[in-house]
């Protein structure tokens, strides 16, 4: 399918595959969408801009790669940006289109229905878009494609006059007449309000009056402030809403000196905002800002898991404006149709952004516009890679399914590291222009966003999972199945059940011939340091005891992690230890116990902030410390080993010292944790058969362990 990027400076049209259908969404094949013309030409500008100036402005992203050059080096931060300004980024935020599919959950839209859809994660200039139910509202039957794609925008405007409360007869000034200051004047009016506006540009002042609004005020014309007053009798307007874009912060001030005594300024706009106390103290003003489309933006469990607001609390959610704004365009309350500059075939769409750059107009709206597909036929959800280098004859061909961070900032760049062993055939991502992008980056075969099109794909020999965690054990069952090798990053399971599943498949007799290998991402025991350990103590006398510190770092308890999705943080990262005990007693566990704080406010949680002990048959003891209470300034992980009469001290994988005996540590600049020699001894198992990297049994158990920890926990 097509869909529009935005790449160093130029609105691109490319060739991604179409997204699947997941639970509580839609698929929607796009007629119209709607170009907002202030703020995707704002993110055009700034892509164009060069990287040190682009740095100048975002200096969290700064901060964020200078902390991982000092994690993972310089080669894998490189790698990190160049994907990220290679790749572009998905625009637009407002269409309208047909139903292709419901996802499972919803019931009140079904396919061949027309809706009009949001959200800047969703509702992107594309053929097909997947938009989760509380972003996707039906068309009234008298409302065309083209006027519904303008949802977004109408619901904005909505939003910023919920925001002023106004009521009949007040008196109200709309400050910036662009799109959403024309939508605002037609509410107001609707509203029984007076509205007075103002704009640079005379045509767009003309545009609104001959939409309704009362009076049109023009910079040129006299002191804006001073006409405000005159023109409500000495008294001030009794609300303002701003709806222009500058950094200038003159237009807040110049708001609240229109304002009368107790007025309220309402932000909607993107303006500056140093206040100046003296602008409305003295009166005593309310101001205002309006989020967007309304309660629920930017609320994850509303937007994307689907939880409404009860309408006898949230009379007014972002679904219900957006609802209720296409319900005036229907009933003629409100005119967008002369607001529409022109409208593009989505092919021509560098055109329409390069007319918006360049041209001498300020057109208020311009679409895009989409060719239906013939009946019957089906989105694709793969496409080739012009530019894909073929497999040598003696390299294994693998499918990286789950195009993440972590996936492109580590695995992707020793994959290439480790040419002699693999060739990437294959990305697949649930968003199709990080699959292409990422397929381009690293030379894939293809893209893909069916992750049964690899399973299907008889040149994959091997897929590496990086998923979210629930995925991964289904992924993993349906691709030992078909065949494939598996490297699926940990958690190997959240849940009992799906554990057992996965070990049946190995049962003797379950399959025939010799059995895919499966590896858990337990990277830390493939680390030199952990080797070194291991050496030093496989031939001990004596049982060891092991303490392992995990400061964590906190994570705000709404993150994906901590929910059905990441199954929490002891099943999908303590697990890591538990395998590393595992493989340094090379023991069958014994006995499990944890025990975790209780904490006195809501901030944090006790499943991430235990203490987990447990003993092996062989008589040792092990215990993790696992905690988010402490400062991320502080190393993460260190290991104490007692035994034999020595202490070895692991300070987080940078440094190695063994106390009792006469051999030397290891030291390193940069953590190493043991990716790369896990992936090399996942292909060497591949290429040379017999014994796994890490047996079964043992994979198995650290999972075990997790799910004993957390039921302690529970």
């Amino acid at each position: 399918m097509k869909q529009v990027l935005i790449k160093q400076g130029q609105a691109v049209v490319e060739d991604i595959p179409a997204p699947q259908i997941e639970a509580g969404t839609v698929l929607v094949q796009v007629d119209h969408s709607c170009i907002s013309v202030g703020t995707e030409m704002s993110g055009v500008k700034t892509s164009g801009l060069p990287l040190w100036k682009r740095a100048l402005k975002q200096p969290n992203n700064v901060k964020k790669a200078l902390q991982m050059v000092a994690t993972q080096g310089l080669a894998h931060t490189r790698s990190v940006v160049e994907g990220k300004l290679t790749a572009g980024q998905p625009t637009g935020y407002s269409a309208a289109g047909i139903v292709l599919e419901v996802g499972e959950g919803i019931d009140d839209i079904k396919p061949g229905d027309r809706v009009a859809c949001a959200g800047a994660q969703c509702a992107h200039h594309a053929e097909v878009i997947r938009v989760p139910r509380n972003l996707t509202v039906p068309i009234p039957d008298a409302l065309g494609f083209a006027e519904a794609s303008t949802v977004t925008l109408g619901a904005i405007a909505l939003q910023g006059v919920r925001r002023a409360q106004p009521t009949l007869g007040e008196t109200f000034v709309v400050i910036g007449l662009g799109i959403l200051g024309q939508l605002t004047a037609q509410l107001l009016k609707a509203n029984g309000c007076r509205v007075i506006g103002t704009d640079l540009d005379r045509a767009r002042v003309r545009i609104a009056q001959d939409l309704g609004m009362d009076v049109g005020i023009h910079p040129e014309d006299g002191d804006d402030i001073e006409n405000v007053v005159r023109l409500t009798d000495g008294t001030g307007a009794d609300g303002v809403i701003i709806t222009a874009a500058t950094p200038s912060d003159a237009v807040v001030s110049t708001a609240f000196h229109m304002c009368r005594k107790k007025g309220r300024v309402v932000l909607v706009g993107d303006v500056g905002l140093n206040l100046n106390r003296e602008d409305f103290y003295r009166k005593e003003l309310d101001f205002f800002i309006s989020t967007s489309y309304g309660p629920g933006r930017y609320d994850n469990n509303y937007e994307e898991r689907g939880l409404d607001y009860p309408v006898a609390y949230v009379r007014w959610t972002e679904n219900r404006n957006m609802a209720e704004y296409l319900r005036l365009l229907a009933e003629g309350k409100l005119k967008i149709d002369t607001l529409i500059s022109a409208t593009y075939p989505v092919e021509k769409a560098g055109a329409a952004y390069e007319a918006l750059k360049n041209g001498e107009s300020k057109p208020l709206m311009v679409l895009l516009s989409y060719t239906r597909p013939a009946e019957g036929a089906a989105p694709a959800r793969v496409v080739a890679n012009p530019h894909a280098k073929p497999a040598g004859p003696k390299q294994i061909r693998l499918a990286l399914v789950g195009a993440g961070g972590f996936a492109k900032g580590m695995h992707l760049p020793n994959i290439q590291a480790l040419s002699d062993l693999f060739h990437l055939h294959a990305v697949v991502s649930r968003t199709g222009h990080n699959a292409t992008a990422t397929a381009t980056q690293f030379s894939a075969k293809y893209a893909a966003t069916d992750y049964q099109a690899v399973l299907n794909d008889p040149e994959v020999d091997a897929v590496l999972i990086a998923t979210r965690h629930n995925l991964h054990a289904s992924m993993v069952i349906d691709a030992l199945k078909a065949g494939k090798h598996v490297l699926v990053e940990k958690p190997l399971a959240l849940k009992e059940e799906e554990l057992r599943e996965i070990a049946a498949f190995y049962f003797p007799g379950a399959t025939a011939g010799s059995p895919p290998i499966l590896l858990t991402g337990f990277n830390r025991r493939f680390s030199k340091y952990v080797q070194h350990i291991h050496e030093l103590t496989k031939g001990r006398s004596n049982p060891m005891i092991l303490n392992y510190r995990m400061n964590a770092g906190y994570i705000p308890l709404d993150h994906w992690v901590h929910t059905e999705e990441g199954g929490g943080r002891n099943i999908g990262e303590g697990c890591h230890i538990y395998d590393l005990f595992t493989f340094l007693t090379g023991s069958k566990v014994g006995s499990v116990d944890a025990t975790s704080i209780a904490p006195k406010t809501g901030y944090y949680s006790s499943t991430d902030n235990f203490v987990a002990t447990m003993s092996f048959e062989d008589g040792s003891a092990a215990t993790l410390t696992y905690t988010a209470l402490g400062s991320k300034e502080y190393p993460k992980e260190q290991l104490e080993v007692f035994v034999d009469g020595k202490v070895i001290k692991l300070d987080d994988y940078k440094k190695l010292t063994i106390t009792g005996a006469k051999v030397d540590g290891i030291e390193t600049k940069l953590s190493d944790k043991g990716q790369k020699e896990e992936l090399e001894a996942f292909g060497r198992a591949i290429r040379q058969g017999g014994e796994w990297p890490i047996p079964l049994w043992q994979q198995i158990q650290a999972t075990e362990i997790s799910f004993e920890v957390e039921r302690k926990l529970r």
